[in-house]
């Protein structure tokens, strides 16, 4: 990773504002894990003042589960979601590996097979992310067209040890203008800012840089995606973990492990030479978005474990910060989970843990702002908490994890911040950044471990296991997204109940029964819009917490009831 900074290095640029716009501004719908998402916000003197994230699909996997061998959890779970479905797999696996006890005695290959498969999962995700789901809302493709390639070049060649040549970007810049001329955008339609935009601010040339590697990284993913494939059979939706274990038998030889390392190594060079100098160079630019879109207290259950049964042996630690006190983080205490429905489309007002969780829908209306989602609004000790990379990095910061303290430290360094600019939209996204470095730089450690152990002869990667009448058991996942949990009661050797916490409805559930906005909605308040019409600053902090979303913004002009549509791919 170079040290180096894009030629004439920008100040902090001032946010404009709209002034003259007052009214509601929804973002309908947004997919997600668990379903589609609607933003509703209200805006005054160009900020937003009040905020509704409200889920608009309802699954019910939790009813769907009742009665059903506590083995099947997984198969049902991973269709949560399309993109990163070994997460919920991994998580109703450990669910079940605590409930029947053989998570103390996991075999040690088992467990460093789930974690490469993971770590490749977190790589593919926040690439996929970065320039896929979110490089659009910093990025204008349009801006593009106008650049020097020889200066494009120029200023890559300055941030990346790759070389880059002018007639390569000229050819993508060639490429994007055809789309253009021709009318057919294909992944680029609605994208473009046609006449400009005043909150998007990079040069034509850093344009044309982002937007050439956003085509490579289309291709690029794929080679995440194939490597998760060698140990988990497939991809989307692994068919590897099974409670005791994983059973990936014919990938523990010489040829598969080698697989697997090419596919991996092809990954982290893009990561090293595109990802993270593309990160730090658009997040020059956009260093007013230091002071935007930020939250208060933050959790993580750390990931990648050396003993399976035990949450602080997670080589990324688990933890919570509360009021931004990075200095004193404490320990995850899963007695202070309670999921609250007052706001929500189910029955009841009581919160629960998600032990005794109840799942009874009672929808009320698309328009009602007092039962607004069919999200659970998950508290920690009462206070809703933001889950996913900016709360990973944050609390192995504060615990003093060498590598990402070293990472953090170069990153604001870099941009010239202090550590308060890493509690907002910016720093969300440069956190994500940071915890796929990280990752990537430690993968090859368990490879190498793994690849020893069998060539010492031991290539045990299952134990034996008996299922207890009555049982209950818990698995913790630190999703690409953040805090996933699957909770599970086991009664005559069913599923009596199963609930699912996950990182979405952490970030985006409605407000509790002491109306405590979730994690977005408190995110989004003082957001500053440029233009009504096209407001991408929403889409900004939404997208930084990583819903995967394809979104359609409808904007109400309060005065003349105007409507007016606004589409991101």
């Amino acid at each position: 990773m170079s040290g180096c900074k894009p030629n004439q290095a920008p100040g902090v640029i001032a946010t404009p504002m709209d002034t003259t716009f007052k009214g509601p501004i929804i973002v309908d719908p947004v997919t997600r894990i668990e379903g589609h998402l609607k933003i509703e916000v209200e805006v005054d003197q160009g900020k937003v003042t009040n905020v509704w994230s409200s889920s608009q699909l309802f699954r019910g996997l939790e009813l769907i589960l009742k009665g059903r061998d506590p083995r099947d959890a997984q198969h049902f779970t991973q269709r949560s979601c399309g993109v990163c479905t070994y997460t919920h797999a991994l998580a109703s696996t450990r669910c079940v590996d605590n409930a029947v006890g053989v998570d103390k005695n996991l075999p040690d290959n088992a467990r460093l097979i789930r974690n490469l498969v993971l770590a490749a999962q977190f790589l593919h995700d926040h690439i996929v992310h970065f320039y896929h789901l979110h490089a659009l809302d910093w990025v204008d493709v349009t801006g593009a067209l106008t650049a020097d390639p020889k200066k494009a070049a120029s200023i890559a060649n300055s941030i990346s040890t790759r070389v880059t040549k002018a007639e390569d970007l000229k050819a993508v810049q060639d490429k994007v203008k055809g789309l253009v001329d021709s009318g057919q955008l294909g992944i680029f339609t609605n994208a473009y800012f046609l006449g400009g935009h005043k909150a998007y601010y990079l040069p034509a040339e850093v344009n044309l840089i982002a937007t050439a590697h956003y085509l490579e990284a289309l291709h690029l993913q794929v080679k995440a995606a194939r490597a998760m494939a060698v140990f988990g059979a497939k991809n989307p939706h692994t068919q590897f973990t099974v409670v005791g274990g994983v059973t990936c038998y014919e990938s523990l030889t010489d040829e598969r492990i080698a697989e697997f390392v090419g596919l991996f190594q092809e990954t982290k060079q893009f990561i090293d030479e595109c990802y993270i100098p593309d990160l730090l160079a658009v997040a020059s630019y956009y260093k007013d978005w230091a002071g935007i879109g930020g939250t208060t207290n933050f959790l993580s259950f750390g990931e990648f474990p050396a003993v399976d049964s035990d949450m602080n042996s997670r080589w990324i630690p688990q933890g919570v910060i509360m009021n931004r006190n990075i200095a004193g983080v404490g320990n995850f205490d899963p007695k202070l989970i309670e999921e609250h429905v007052r706001h929500s489309w189910y029955q009841g007002d009581k919160a629960h843990h998600p032990y005794t969780g109840v799942t009874e829908p009672q929808y009320t209306s698309y328009e009602d702002r007092d039962r607004y989602s069919w999200m659970k609004a998950p508290r920690y000790n009462g206070e809703s908490m933001e889950t996913g990379p900016l709360a990973t990095v944050l609390i192995a910061y504060g615990k003093g994890h060498p590598e990402v303290k070293k990472l953090v430290d170069y990153v604001l360094g870099h941009l010239g911040v202090g550590a308060p600019a890493l509690f907002s939209t910016l720093g969300r996204t440069a956190a994500r950044g940071i915890e796929t470095k990280v990752i990537a730089d430690k993968l090859m450690d368990w490879v190498n471990e793994l690849a020893e152990n069998v060539k010492s002869g031991n290539t045990k990667i299952y134990q034996d296991w008996t299922m207890p009448d009555e049982a209950e058991g818990v698995g913790y996942v630190n999703a690409p997204r953040g805090a996933l949990s699957h909770w599970i009661k086991i009664k005559g050797g069913k599923i009596e109940n199963f609930q699912l916490v996950v990182p979405s409805t952490w970030n985006f559930g409605p407000r509790c029964s002491n109306n405590k906005m979730s994690a977005v909605e408190e995110a989004l308040i003082g957001t500053p819009i440029a233009d009504a019409e096209r407001p991408v600053e929403i889409l900004r902090t939404v997208h930084s917490f990583d819903p995967c979303i394809a979104c359609g913004v409808h904007v109400i002009d309060s005065k003349t009831n105007q409507v007016r549509k606004f589409k991101i791919l």
